[in-house]
């Protein structure tokens, strides 16, 4: 049992100290040496990832986690010692492949975003109903924290806004979004097809964006711009690296990051819970849940999360404070369009829904 422990101890410190490298190697790169070396680097984790998960899902030890530990400063020296000397065409070319594969990539990783974004916040709807019915006494709790999440959104948006609608187009996108979420809101509420619970979770998810829209640009540091020379004198100056993880870490990029590796964790719990016929359990019939394709969706999602850390990092980091404003725009607007087209669209009779939905 001692053994166990330790060894999962061990296994967990080496997942924390693999998450944490990735989070400092990369813009430790881009700040220091270039963007090309910082693209070398992303494309060789994100090789590094792929193959790890592949081992992890044929063969599922934890041993692999600990294993891995020494492979990102290899990378990272790697990344360094290429770009010290003339550069190979070839490699030139693959970074610049794998710089266009992240920027398309955009587009996907906001549509899963917003996806999971709902899904969450429906699945709250969905048990705050429950809990509801079950007992009153839920119900002032569910009206109060409610209107909290309602209080809280409002004042976000409410001290964002002179940042955030900083240019014409920018205000009138604000207003329209507001606009919209009022409007589907009532309509949710009159066809019954939606709840407080879920309103105010997507209510939530509004001011998210906003925030981060209206973020003050002047409270972090350009890490292109402001960072000294570290290659040279690496090892004497160990407070200057401190320096630079403290002070110089983007920090609106630090938080979508773990937003949308948080929300999309959580979509793919919620997942293989989707498309159950009503006469099965929540434990589903005869092998689970194991046999749905959104079970096998999932266990692959989990299974490559590093590699999904990687690719949606990488692409943070390569976004200016303008291009992630209008991804954060889009980002609203696509999740406001899932909403509306998953209030009007569906049959009332649909049992699926209705375990979703409102009676």
């Amino acid at each position: 049992m001692s053994t166990w422990i330790l060894w999962s101890a061990l296994s967990h410190t080496a997942r924390l100290s693999t998450a944490l490298q990735i989070l400092i190697f990369l813009p430790l790169t881009l700040a220091t040496l270039s963007t090309p070396a910082f693209l070398l680097l992303s494309l060789l984790l994100s090789a590094h990832s792929l193959i790890h998960g592949t081992l992890i899902l044929l063969w599922g030890s934890q041993a692999l986690s600990v294993m891995q530990v020494p492979m990102h400063p290899f990378l990272l020296l790697v990344s360094f010692n290429a770009f010290s000397h003339s550069i190979h065409p070839w490699l030139l070319t693959a970074v610049s492949w794998w710089g266009k594969i992240l920027t398309f990539s955009g587009p996907s990783y906001v549509a899963m975003e917003g996806l999971s974004s709902l899904l969450v916040a429906q699945k709250a709807g969905q048990i705050g109903k429950e809990l509801a019915d079950e007992a009153e006494s839920y119900q002032l709790a569910i009206l109060i924290a409610s209107a909290a999440a309602y209080v809280i959104s409002a004042w976000v948006i409410v001290v964002a806004y002179p940042a955030a609608a900083s240019s014409p187009l920018s205000s009138t996108l604000l207003g329209v979004a507001l606009t919209a979420f009022l409007f589907l809101t009532v309509i949710g509420f009159r066809l019954r097809r939606t709840n407080i619970i879920e309103s105010s979770g997507l209510a939530l998810f509004l001011a998210y964006n906003v925030w981060l829209c209206g973020f003050d640009q002047k409270s972090f540091s350009d890490p292109a711009s402001s960072y000294a020379p570290l290659l040279s004198n690496i090892l004497p100056h160990l407070q200057t690296l401190v320096n630079f993880i403290t002070n110089t870490l983007p920090k609106p990029v630090l938080v979508a990051l773990l937003y949308r590796l948080t929300i999309l964790q959580c979509a793919s719990r919620i997942l293989p819970t989707i498309g159950a016929d009503s006469w099965e359990s929540e434990e589903g019939v005869d092998d689970g849940w194991d046999g749905r394709p959104t079970s096998i969706f999932t266990r692959i999602l989990l299974t490559y999360r590093q590699l999904i850390f990687v690719m949606v990092y990488s692409h943070l980091l390569l976004l200016d404070p303008s291009s992630q404003r209008w991804w954060r725009w889009a980002n609203v607007f696509f999740t406001l369009l899932l909403w509306s087209v998953e209030l009007f669209v569906g049959s009332e009779d649909d049992e699926i829904t209705a375990k979703w939905k409102m009676d």
